[in-house]
């Protein structure tokens, strides 16, 4: 049983679904012990309460296992962090692009920040132009979550990935094939 019954009478289900009908509390345990099965209680505040017959220890499995299976299918998306220096060469913005790609193909959101040393704290917009360079050099890939902002002595920005009209994968679960629609 789940829970204490304190009703004198309880509405039983079957374990198919079908109703049993509305039994005395000891003649539904005893039935319950009969068929080796559990009597839960699923409706405590109706009028009778209502039981089922059930093998309780199995429904709690599958109800874990399904849980599990909708965890697997969750996507949990992370953000990765890139950071660079107002003065950067070509090479390394090259790589830092490329990281920031292969970021945003993996379903992550990127947050980009730029260091400003000395002096180059007197100079932000360069840290923006460097900024837009990379959303621009990103094209289509990625979409600006939060605007560049300045906090203390770093300039940082948020990626994100750019949804994509439909990929194929969408469209073929869609689509019937030939087979399904005969």
């Amino acid at each position: 049983m789940n829970g204490y019954i304190r009703a004198p009478e309880v509405r039983v289900v079957a374990p198919d679904g079908e109703q049993i009908g509305v039994k005395k509390l000891a003649e539904a345990l005893w039935l319950a012990e009969q068929l080796g099965l559990d009597l839960v209680e699923v409706a405590p505040n109706a009028n009778p309460p209502v039981c089922r017959l059930m093998d309780y220890g199995k429904y709690k499995y599958e109800q874990s296992v399904r849980d599990r299976e909708a965890r697997k299918k969750q996507s949990r998306t992370q953000v990765k962090e890139i950071r660079m220096k107002v003065r950067i060469g070509q090479h390394d913005f090259d790589i830092s692009r490329r990281r920031a790609e292969e970021f945003l193909a993996d379903g992550d959101k990127v947050k980009v920040t730029i260091r400003f040393r000395g002096r180059e704290q007197e100079r932000p917009e360069f840290g923006l132009e460097l900024l837009e360079r990379l959303v621009e050099a990103l094209g289509d890939k990625a979409v600006v979550e939060q605007a560049p902002a300045m906090e203390g002595r770093n300039m940082t920005m948020v990626l994100a990935p750019a949804k994509k009209p439909a990929s194929g994968r969408e469209e073929r679960q869609e689509t019937p094939s030939p087979e399904e629609g005969e």
